[in-house]
């Protein structure tokens, strides 16, 4: 599984973060979605560190590990285990040997699910082992562009600047290309049969590995009500009604989606530490991509009046920060705002000394005065901790909208380098 850019494998913004945790930590686990690269990179990052490559997808080493697992991870000074969530027991064995031997950089694994939530898993590595999630291609991994808008945010506020030549319809390119790698080189067609076969392979293979269903026609209706609620809160008691299924069932098979790395749950922000989580949470696709083939939205469909691109949008938006959240120098989270009385914040970003920016989502290219009321409402709340506010939009420059509020276009997201230190790509 490649992607190529100038004829070689598109370089990967994880690789840094991974090497810089081979240097100093025992054990360090890339983990992600199924068909993300997570071999590809492992690949490359262990054979400058020396190591040996082991998968455990190939049968005569699955029946070594079980044969004599103390020995096999005794093999080699350092080794690369690939899908290592085949053989969770190996983990008590690699456990064992890095407590007596706490060499860094001795295992590098992969896994194609949260592996330390795996119920047969019979211990942790919690104190020896680094965990660096790999997502789907960015679009400036894709393009070669900065990836910088979440620490150009932080660091600039509302004086932060960009002029974009990304029409609207490109846009609507981009949510249907998504990031996979065997999908981003596929034609039209060909990408969402690829998409749809990958959900129905996940769901049928990897739920059911990780916790037995039941009722798989509802897992896979659960899935379309998920992409059709793009940018909704999820009220596991809405969706369980129109499915047949009870509340615990729904909050289970939310858990599975987010356990195989098909959706990702955005929590409600409030400012209460121990409140931030009991809002309804939003549930965004990992891929927007999936989403689009999900609903059998292609390119042709979005750009018709009245298609649902506003969801389709917000979560291409949304995880895209997510991807630059696993490797930018600033440290925050992020999250969505919504009040009883419907006042909204697409997205909430809050860095570890509790500065703000949020930031709306609109399919628009001329953004409207009403398009800033969330922004407003959550600035008043936030106080002088609110940094900016940003609709972020399909037209072509960035404007002001009154005190810390700017119109800034979507492209931002990837077309600009972080401040100071430029990740390069090319």
């Amino acid at each position: 599984m490649t992607v190529t850019r100038a004829g070689g494998l598109l370089p990967r913004r994880a690789a840094a973060p991974i090497n810089e945790a081979l240097a100093d930590t025992r054990v360090v686990l890339i983990n992600g979605a199924r068909q993300v690269g997570k071999s590809t990179l492992a690949r490359q990052v262990g054979r400058d560190h020396g190591a040996t490559w082991y998968t455990l997808d190939d049968g005569a080493t699955r029946r070594l590990v079980a044969e004599d697992p103390a020995g096999f991870v005794r093999l080699d000074e350092r080794m690369i285990v690939d899908e290592v969530q085949r053989d969770p027991g190996l983990l008590l064995e690699i456990k064992s040997l890095v407590d007596a031997e706490p060499t860094p950089g001795r295992f590098l694994l992969t896994g194609s699910a949260r592996v330390l939530g795996l119920r047969d898993l019979p211990d942790t590595l919690v104190g020896r082992m680094e965990t660096i999630e790999l997502w789907p291609l960015s679009q400036g991994e894709i393009e070669g562009t900065g990836d910088g808008f979440v620490d150009t945010a932080f660091a600039s506020g509302p004086d932060l600047r960009h002029e974009s030549t990304v029409s609207r319809d490109e846009y609507i390119d981009r949510v249907v290309r998504g990031g996979f790698p065997n999908a981003v080189q596929r034609p039209d067609r060909r990408r969402t049969d690829y998409l749809v076969g990958y959900v129905a392979d996940l769901i049928n293979r990897d739920v059911v590995r990780l916790s037995e269903i039941e009722r798989g026609p509802q897992m896979h209706a659960l899935v379309r009500t998920l992409a059709a609620c793009s940018g909704q809160p999820i009220a596991p008691a809405g969706i369980g009604s129109a499915l047949g299924l009870d509340n615990k069932t729904v909050a289970r098979y939310l858990r599975l989606l987010e356990e195989v790395f098909l959706v990702k749950r955005i929590p409600a922000w409030t400012r209460r530490i121990s409140a931030r989580a009991t809002g309804q949470a939003k549930t965004a696709f990992v891929d927007s991509g999936i989403a689009a083939a999900v609903l059998g939205q292609g390119v042709a469909r979005l750009r018709k009046p009245g298609a649902p691109l506003g969801g389709l949008l917000e979560g291409f938006v949304a995880m895209e920060i997510a991807r630059q959240l696993s490797w930018s120098r600033t440290d925050a989270a992020m999250s969505h705002f919504r009040t009883k009385d419907q006042v909204e914040v697409d997205i909430v970003l809050e860095n570890r000394l509790g500065e703000v920016i949020g930031i709306e989502v609109k399919a628009s290219s001329t953004p409207a005065p009403k398009d800033f009321r969330g922004l407003r409402h959550l600035a008043d709340r936030v106080g002088d901790d609110f940094l900016a506010g940003y609709v972020l939009h399909t037209g072509p420059h960035t404007l002001p909208a009154g005190p810390k509020m700017r119109a800034v276009p979507i492209s931002a997201l990837w077309e600009l380098d972080s401040p100071g230190d430029p990740l390069d790509l090319q």
